[in-house]
């Protein structure tokens, strides 16, 4: 199986999926829910991976499917796949529903734990981000990478981030900026673009919050890290839920967490 040769397909596919989403943004029929981690989900979410599963299995059939929105298999099952698709169809549902552009479609392939292809894009502006392994990692066709850390080094946080909270996980008395912007997948496309030095990510998330960018990050030069700075992981426990994390550009582990 050749993710590069997929790459095309994944990419119309993610705007298919950013289409069906845009007629909720910002409308009065949105309907959103909550489920049992309090997390929200909108009828867009649900639109998305509508598409993005009938998508997925047309275009590989044998290859099983791991989404945010679809019932999730036992640890049991998954750790027998040595390749499966890892999708959020719409990260950022909170932006979404509070009204910001500020969220995105994301598909990746994971093979033997790692991700080796990741499309994230934003359906407001268009943007599109996608990488394979080995192959170069783009913005709208460009090739990106990570920059040169600034001094004091500029970090993407989320707008709904506790400043206080996050400053409780890095370096005592660490000087930097902070860049408020929504979607986890859109802060790490930050950094690989070298708009940020860093994203770091206090609370919970998923791993399909963070499969999409790791293959854009780690082919831009960067890492995604737990606090400890071990990197990520995927598929190898019961729990889907991601520690703590920072995605780095060329700044070290050990410059931002104590």
């Amino acid at each position: 199986m050749n993710p590069q040769a997929l790459i095309d397909d994944i990419i119309h596919l993610a705007r298919q999926a950013g289409d069906a989403i845009l007629p909720w943004f910002r409308s009065d029929q949105l309907v959103t829910e909550h489920k049992a981690d309090d997390s929200p989900v909108t009828n867009a979410d649900i639109a998305a991976n509508k598409v993005i599963l009938k998508g997925l299995k047309a275009l590989t059939p044998d290859i099983p499917i791991l989404s945010e929105e679809s019932g999730h298999k036992p640890f049991a099952e998954r750790r027998q796949w040595q390749c499966y698709w890892l999708v959020d169809p719409l990260d950022g549902t909170r932006e979404f529903v509070g009204g910001s552009p500020d969220f995105a479609v994301n598909i990746a392939l994971v093979v033997d734990n790692e991700p080796v292809m990741g499309v994230i894009y934003a359906p407001v502006s268009g943007d599109c981000y996608w990488a394979v392994k080995g192959h170069g990692v783009f913005k709208n066709g460009q090739p990106i990478h990570t920059r040169k850390p600034s001094s004091p080094p500029l970090l993407a946080v989320s707008r709904h981030q506790s400043l206080s909270t996050l400053k409780s996980h890095l370096r005592d008395a660490l000087d930097f900026e902070a860049l408020a912007f929504g979607s986890a997948s859109l802060k790490s496309c930050m950094v690989a673009e070298g708009v940020a030095d860093a994203y770091v990510r206090i609370g919970p998330t998923g791993e399909w919050d963070t499969a999409a960018s790791w293959a854009i990050v780690v082919e831009a030069g960067g890492a995604i890290v737990d606090l400890d700075g071990k990197p990520l992981t995927f598929n190898r426990s019961e729990s889907l839920e991601n520690p703590n994390y920072g995605v780095l550009g060329q700044l070290a582990a050990a410059q931002l967490f104590p």
